[in-house]
């Protein structure tokens, strides 16, 4: 979708002032485009450039009970239930701790442990020591997620 709008004239992105100012072209820049696209493009108000904006929290939302309720799932499931998730499986696969809660956003490790409880669980239900795993994750060091964008 980025090349075709790129293409069209219309591959840039809305900028806060300050960056659009320091960084030029950087509204073009694969980097900064949207992970959830919106399906129009919206004119911005200050330069009157035209642009394909995000797509809105709300009609993402939307689009995930859409596709909970098409697939049949029957718990209450969200955007933050997938971030949770998302969490959830790092941790089960040992990464560590504080790369999670740097990508979650969180300021204090303590929010972040918070996900290791359910993990914690599982594992002792699965005969793995509880105390096993905090320190485990803890002690993890350097195994971080990598973006594509990182290479």
């Amino acid at each position: 979708m980025h090349q075709q709008d790129l293409a069209q004239g219309y591959g840039s992105v809305y900028l806060p002032f300050a960056l659009e100012h320091k960084y030029p072209h950087a509204d073009c820049e694969w980097i900064w485009q949207f992970v959830f696209p919106a399906e129009r493009f919206s004119k911005d108000p200050r330069s009157g450039i035209v642009h394909r904006h995000h797509l809105h929290e709300s009609g993402l939302q939307r689009a995930i009970k859409r596709a909970v309720r098409q697939a049949g799932v029957q718990k209450r499931v969200s955007c933050h239930t997938l971030r949770h998730s998302f969490a959830t499986h790092l941790l089960e696969n040992d990464y560590d701790i504080r790369t999670i809660q740097e990508l979650l956003g969180h300021k204090d490790v303590k929010t972040t442990m918070i996900y290791t409880k359910g993990i914690s669980y599982f594992r002792a239900r699965d005969n793995i020591v509880r105390s096993e795993m905090p320190l485990n994750v803890l002690n993890r060091g350097g195994r971080g997620v990598r973006s594509p964008l990182d290479s």
